[in-house]
């Protein structure tokens, strides 16, 4: 029986604007696979997977949606999720089809779900005037960890801003690419003094090289440079963590070797996410549980997530999706 496969490109609107360097958005759009085979017990088995089409990376949601329909013959025929990693470049299509397989496979075998340890995600403060960005960590009072993105427009204002609110909570910084190697110089000893415990990606990707013989005052973490487990050994020596996406690596799959590698490398581990539904979430919760920080909060910036979807609460802590919500029967 040959499998049946849907996609969907949906859009969710958020419940305020996000702003990061790159640019500002009220909604998202993610591409959903739906994966169909057999039977169990006399009913078809289907699984689900959803990515998040990455600007940043070259990605529309039609380009997203033209690679998962040439992906279609094959994963008819039967493609297992380690075909999948030849057949398909990492990014947020082959992420959609990784994790409905993941499902899929689960739901086929009649797995439970196995329960997850607490987990604790940043919650994050996006870039605005230095004193919107202190409202909005007032807002964040009992989170435990918080993500404050910057820009290179008066970034020493807009973090001392949010560590006067925060002055107890644990901080990490996301520049995004967006600062130059003079300001990552000047910003060390703000970073220091304000007891910021991560940076990612202070500079563009593809520029790593200029961290080979800088002495860093807070550990520096690699994002838009780190995607598969390739990566690793010339990141090595530059940044003391990665930050793993499932959008990024293309899929679970590959994101358990890259986590992996890391740890071989001696490297910490953030695991993160793009703005997705809990469906786009929840197979990150598998590895996330192994991080020194997670960052899973994407769907707290939705307007309204799926049904039975994750939680963030207020200090924090993430409530799992109910049972049978993706990767095991109920």
């Amino acid at each position: 029986m040959l499998r049946s496969v849907d996609i969907r490109v949906e859009c969710w609107p958020l419940r305020a604007p996000f702003r990061i360097a790159r640019g500002a958005r009220t909604d998202i759009a993610v591409a959903v696979v739906t994966i169909g085979e057999g039977s169990v017990a006399g009913r078809g088995v289907v699984g689900r997977g959803e990515g998040t089409p990455s600007a940043r990376y070259g990605e529309t949601p039609e380009s997203v949606r033209m690679q998962i329909e040439a992906a279609i013959p094959a994963l008819q025929a039967g493609c297992d999720r380690a075909a999948l990693r030849t057949l398909m470049p990492p990014g947020s299509a082959r992420n959609a089809i990784d994790a409905a397989l993941w499902d899929l496979e689960a739901r086929q075998a009649a797995c439970i779900a196995p329960a997850l340890p607490p987990l604790v995600s940043a919650q994050t403060v996006s870039i605005d005037r230095p004193g919107a960005m202190a409202q909005a960590a007032r807002r964040l009072a009992r989170a435990q960890l918080v993500k404050v993105k910057l820009d290179a427009a008066d970034p020493e204002a807009c973090l001392r801003a949010v560590r006067c609110s925060l002055p107890d909570t644990t901080l990490i910084v996301d520049a995004n690419e967006a600062w130059t190697m003079p300001l990552l110089v000047a910003m060390q000893p703000v970073l220091a003094e304000l007891g910021i415990a991560l940076l990612e990606q202070p500079l563009p990707a593809g520029q790593d090289g200029a961290l080979a013989d800088f002495t860093a005052q807070v550990p520096i973490c690699a994002d838009e440079s780190c995607h598969v487990a390739a990566d690793i050994p010339r990141l090595r020596g530059l940044y003391r963590f990665v930050n793993i996406k499932l959008d990024k690596t293309g899929g679970l799959t590959e994101a358990l070797a890259l986590y992996d590698a890391a740890r071989a490398a001696g490297l910490g581990v953030m695991v993160g996410c793009m703005l997705a539904t809990s469906l786009g979430i929840a197979p990150a919760l598998r590895i996330a549980a192994r991080a020194d920080f997670v960052d899973v909060d994407g769907p707290w910036w939705l307007l309204e997530d799926r049904s039975g979807g994750l939680r963030v609460l207020d200090d924090g802590v993430v409530v799992p999706p109910q049972p049978g919500f993706w990767g095991g029967i109920a």
